[in-house]
């Protein structure tokens, strides 16, 4: 495995994190007008484990799930996702990489109105290559895992928002995705529905060894993190 961090050795333990980001620091803009929004992040996220990512708006959350998830550079430091360094991946080896070991999960579900629930899920599959009936088993597969296994045929407009969230959670997971992230993912759900998304979300990095980032301002999910991250300015100020 390929490392520059100046950090001793690995350990067995070593193995339960996910991600690491050392020294990670994101700058916007050029010259004057140069504003930079993370500064020196050093933070690890762990496998098996729902990490909670809080902090008020503009600390910079959204910026470095990011970096991590692939969809931004650093201006410095290192991001190693499962021992792979971004900074070795460019081009259509990070895309490639992305594809395979990152799932997302949104705020707002993002699903395409004209397909059904299975349809909707398949999508990440079509585009890998699969044919549409793989695609769509293993679509209708992981919708069960969810509790929808009775909206198969439904479309978007005939669900629940809670229910078209966790349509949304299906179309992340159907790739089998290492590194799960959720950017508000109960953000416009209600108590109930908020509730069932979370425990979804928990059962699924417990279950499948995945690393699972939440990104929230939703104070009634804290109860399910199994570590919280809280920002402020740019920075990491505690992880509990």
């Amino acid at each position: 495995m390929n490392s520059t961090f100046a950090e001793p050795p690995k350990t067995a333990d070593d193995r339960e994190i996910g991600v690491r980001c050392r020294g990670v620091v994101k700058e916007f803009g050029d010259g004057e007008t140069r504003i930079r929004v993370l500064h020196e992040i050093d933070v690890d996220v762990l496998t098996s484990k729902l990490t909670l990512l809080v902090g008020p708006s503009g600390c910079g959350k959204t910026t470095l799930i990011s970096i991590v998830a692939g969809l931004l550079d650093a201006t410095e430091g290192e991001v190693e996702l499962f021992g792979e360094l971004q900074s070795k991946l460019r081009g259509r080896r990070l895309v490639d990489f992305r594809a395979a070991n990152v799932g997302f999960v949104f705020q707002q579900y993002n699903l395409l109105p004209a397909l059904t629930a299975a349809e909707n899920v398949s999508v990440p599959l079509l585009i890998q290559g699969w044919t549409r009936a793989k695609a769509l088993v293993h679509a209708h597969e992981v919708l069960e895992q969810v509790g929808l296994a009775d909206k198969f045929n439904s479309l978007p407009s005939q669900l629940s928002g809670g229910q078209q969230q966790r349509v949304a959670i299906a179309r992340a997971l159907v790739h089998g995705p290492r590194l799960l992230v959720c950017d508000e993912p109960t953000a416009a759900l209600d108590a109930h529905s908020g509730r069932t998304v979370m425990e979804l979300l928990k059962r699924v990095a417990v279950e499948a060894g995945r690393s699972v980032i939440v990104v929230t301002h939703d104070s009634r999910v804290l109860e399910y993190g199994d570590r919280t991250i809280e920002m402020a300015d740019g920075r990491i100020t505690r992880v509990a």
